[in-house]
């Protein structure tokens, strides 16, 4: 399994993310915040999407992040939003 190996919080808008296997993955804090897994932002039972994109201004910021477990993270954006935990798993797939 690739693990992060470093977790970096560049600026209150960028973060990156050093994985096992040698790469690394960027971040903005507005893609972040628009692919919120919370179930504010996404429905339960369908999977659907519900948060509309064009609701997140681009320049959103990361107010904390928070660690997991051992297998995710949590931000708390600017807009107050808080719920979502980010799997390291889901990070990667977001840096497909």
């Amino acid at each position: 399994m690739i693990e992060p190996v470093q977790i970096i919080e560049e600026s209150e808008s960028k973060m990156s993310i050093k994985w096992s296997n040698g790469t690394e993955t960027r971040y903005s804090a507005a893609q972040l915040r628009r692919s919120c897994p919370c179930a504010q932002c996404v429905d339960e039972w369908t999977g659907k999407k519900t948060l509309e994109d064009r609701n997140i201004p681009d320049d959103i910021t990361i107010s904390s992040t928070s660690i997991v477990g051992r297998y995710a993270l949590n931000f708390h954006f600017s807009d107050g939003h808080d719920t979502g935990i980010f799997s390291f798993e889901y990070l990667r797939k977001m840096s497909v």
